[in-house]
């Protein structure tokens, strides 16, 4: 998954430092994911992003992605 700086609509923030994010999802479709696992995965966004400082808490979002991997493994 993509993220980057992204500006958005009437941003008060500079041009070269923008106030949003894009997330590019070609990975996740590629991958056979819908809609539901973009939820999945927008809840372990958020989870990560409110426990960055706190190890234990990264490590199990680390593995609930590796269990979402694993049922949609990358085609061959």
């Amino acid at each position: 998954i993509t993220v980057n700086k992204n500006g958005i609509p009437f941003d008060t923030y500079p041009i070269f430092k923008p106030g949003g994010i894009r997330i590019g999802t070609p990975a996740v479709t590629t991958r056979g994911m819908k809609e539901e696992e973009m939820l999945d995965i927008a809840d372990l966004l958020a989870e990560a992003l409110a426990n960055r400082s706190n190890a234990d808490a990264l490590e199990q979002v680390r593995q609930k992605v590796l269990d979402l991997t694993r049922r949609f493994p990358l085609p061959i």
